[in-house]
């Protein structure tokens, strides 16, 4: 099965303000490769900073709960070697304990790489995981039959920020279809016991602004690809106009505090 080479989230990436295209890389001084593209950058080159960095200003006590536990873990299973310098040894520990995060990333990345290269090719192919079929049979079942667009990206030229929409169907006046915007979630527990995180909201509802659909519907498509399990969360247009509006200061609160 042919899948896309690669897939990125928007996390700590930058977007043309004019033409919403990606710029999460930019190419060395003297010409040898590329490097990831910085907020020095961004400044001169007249990039805007993506939805997950503006809402990677919010606290999250469960996952860096999360994040301690793994440190300690890593700290009683990894032995501390004969005449290691302490700083050595918590460099390695704290490496160590990242390596849960790196594997969900990866599968994350996996995932969402193939959702995208099924919904832009349109073809049937007999390898694709059955979370695909699940996937498409989900959004056909809650929200209709509707032509659906894989990792679309975007710049909001007034507000300056920018990302990349998951999976979005545009609207159709013909069926008062407003359109709907869906951010995938990649998870490994039984999907009926997850309740959706306030981030999760302020995303969609930023994606919907940035990407000219205000009344689209938003949700949140949950996948555990050992179970082919998925499931479908939509939000409450109450919700939405509330993140939108707390999207709108942590945006302000970022541009002030980053000078961009």
């Amino acid at each position: 099965m042919l899948v896309k080479s690669e897939h990125s989230s928007d996390a700590g990436h930058w977007y043309h303000a004019d033409t919403g295209e990606p710029a999460y890389t930019i190419t060395k001084s003297d010409g040898t490769g590329i490097r990831n593209t910085t907020l020095r950058d961004a400044r001169k080159l007249n990039l805007v900073p993506s939805v997950t960095t503006i809402l990677g200003q919010i606290a999250k006590p469960g996952l860096q709960t999360w994040l301690n536990q793994q440190i300690l873990l890593s700290a009683l299973t990894l032995p501390r070697n004969e005449n290691e310098p302490e700083p050595a040894w918590l460099e390695r520990v704290l490496f160590d304990s990242k390596e849960a995060g790196r594997k969900a990333a990866e599968r994350g990345n996996t995932i969402h790489a193939i959702i995208e290269t099924y919904f832009e090719d349109e073809v049937y192919i007999p390898e694709y995981p059955k979370y695909v079929y699940e996937t498409e049979q989900t959004l056909d079942n809650e929200l209709g039959l509707h032509k659906w667009v894989a990792e679309q990206s975007f710049a909001h030229q007034k507000l300056r920020y920018g990302g990349k929409c998951d999976l979005y169907a545009p609207p159709d006046p013909l069926t008062d279809f407003p359109g709907a915007i869906i951010d995938v979630k990649t998870k490994t527990t039984d999907l009926d016991k997850i309740k959706a995180y306030d981030e999760w909201i302020y995303q969609c509802a930023a994606y919907r602004e940035g990407l000219g659909m205000p009344d689209a519907i938003c949700g949140n498509l949950l996948i555990n690809a050992d179970t082919n399990q998925v499931r479908l969360i939509i939000h409450d247009s109450a919700d939405i106009s509330d993140g939108w509006a707390i999207f709108c200061h942590l945006l302000r609160v970022y541009q002030i505090k980053n000078k961009i």
